[in-house]
């Protein structure tokens, strides 16, 4: 039915224990500042699957490579405010020696070093989505959609397509 809301019954069960994996972009995003639309639509979306997690409706996989980026954020306050986040972690992998071997062959596909970190431990961690803010990110997965174990997407456009 045209332009017909999702009902919070529907909503659950579309997300009902779906494995996502968070990265800081998304993270930071309901901590950075909401006047441009944008920001504050992926602000928004972050928290809407956020309040899911706590729900207990959706499983949020993390990994080591989390905290490690987090605690670079040179903003003390922001940085805080992202690491409380992470004590609602649903499983938390540790990167070990394979996540890293498998990092460094998505770095050769022109990866971050540190997306390519965080793509390997959601692909251990068997997530459904890996969601991030990040646009370079995502079009690097798109080109790269066939060597990758985990689908990556802005949180906006996936929860877009998964409440229709």
């Amino acid at each position: 039915m045209e332009g017909r809301h999702a009902t919070d019954h529907e909503v659950k069960y579309v997300l009902s224990m779906k494995r996502v994996y968070l990265d800081v972009c998304c993270l930071n995003r309901p901590f950075d500042d909401q006047e441009q639309e944008r920001i504050h639509l992926e602000s928004e979306a972050v928290r809407f699957i956020l309040r899911h997690i706590r729900l207990g409706k959706v499983v949020w996989v993390g990994s080591s490579v989390l905290d490690l980026e987090i605690n670079r954020t040179p903003d003390i306050e922001k940085r805080d405010s992202v690491l409380a986040l992470t004590a609602e972690l649903t499983e938390k992998i540790l990167a070990t020696e394979n996540e890293i071997e498998r990092a460094k062959v998505l770095e050769t596909l022109g990866f971050r070093a540190m997306d390519a970190l965080h793509l390997s431990c959601a692909e251990k961690a068997g997530a459904d989505i890996f969601l991030t803010v990040d646009d370079k990110l995502i079009k690097k997965s798109e080109m790269n959609i066939d060597k990758l174990q985990v689908r990556v997407e802005n949180p906006v456009t996936w929860l877009q397509e998964v409440i229709k």
